[in-house]
């Protein structure tokens, strides 16, 4: 496994295993395969109404808790200082824990820096490792980091070949902040799983476009979190420590950039409204 150190020294493995849109139902016997496979680092989220089945896989697998790293994230509804804070703690009742190893801010929206002073709180007192923020653009990013107490150690970002945040990046490590990727392969859309660039470039290495792209993210210092509810791909995914991509392939993939968002845009007005609606909506779950 590889690792990137965290501005504050914290180690964090370069490969997780995400359970975003993983049901409920499936998502302990997911946690339990991955952590089979070897992997040790595991993202969630509150939004994702799924941490009490992460806790019950990480209690069940045996593996000391120090072994693993494990991320959650705080959602719009509980930002603020007061309520982030509770928020936390409740997610790690459900996660079965007594700390974290790291924490985000979900969305640029709301009381963010109300919720920001609570993580710097609970980081302070050793209940989190590491804090961090998501999907927080340039400018939100640089006002975070430039303004607030603690500045953030990993923003999590949609990040994949066909939108490879460059600039975005370019920030982030200026102001020391670590990228990690959610979506690492853009959710398989604009046929990206039979790209013939990638695909070209994986049948030099007997790989697959899913190797070739989590190799590449690895290669540009990025931490990629890929999602899987299949035990044969998490096995797939996790095999990407034994071979190296070429400064050829990495320019072939760097011409595959398309410079925007397979999903969305924070920027688009449209897009905060549905936010902002989805906030009220998950409030009544």
């Amino acid at each position: 496994m590889n690792y990137v150190t965290l501005n504050n020294g914290v180690k964090m493995p370069q490969l997780g295993y995400g359970v975003y849109q993983t049901p409920p139902e499936e998502t302990e016997r997911c946690v339990l395969d991955a952590i089979s496979v070897g992997y040790r680092s595991i993202d969630t989220a509150q939004s994702y109404f799924n941490e009490e089945e992460v806790g019950s896989a990480l209690k069940k697998s045996g593996i000391p808790r120090e072994d693993i790293f494990l991320t959650t994230k705080v959602w719009i509804e509980h930002y603020g200082y007061e309520a982030a804070k509770e928020s936390v703690l409740e997610s790690m009742r459900k996660l079965q824990t007594d700390y974290l190893d790291l924490c985000l801010l979900h969305q640029p929206f709301s009381d963010y820096y109300g919720a920001w002073r609570a993580l710097e709180e609970l980081y302070e007192q050793g209940k989190i490792r590491a804090i961090g923020v998501s999907n927080f653009y340039p400018d939100r990013l640089i006002d975070i980091a430039s303004f607030a107490r603690i500045r953030p150690m990993v923003n999590q970002v949609e990040t994949h070949p066909f939108n490879q945040q460059v600039i975005a990046k370019e920030y982030m490590d200026k102001y020391g902040v670590q990228i990690e990727a959610w979506a690492p392969f853009g959710e398989g859309r604009g046929n990206m799983f039979s790209n013939p660039a990638i695909a070209a470039i994986g049948e030099k290495y007997h790989k697959s476009v899913a190797q070739v792209i989590l190799r590449w993210h690895i290669q540009r210092g990025v931490v990629a979190i890929p999602k899987s509810t299949h035990y044969e791909r998490m096995v797939e995914n996790f095999d990407v420590f034994d071979f190296t991509l070429t400064d050829e392939d990495m320019a072939v993939m760097a011409g595959l950039d398309k410079k925007e968002s397979s999903f969305f845009s924070h920027y688009d007005p449209a897009i905060v409204e549905w936010f902002a609606g989805l906030v009220e909506e998950r409030k009544n779950r």
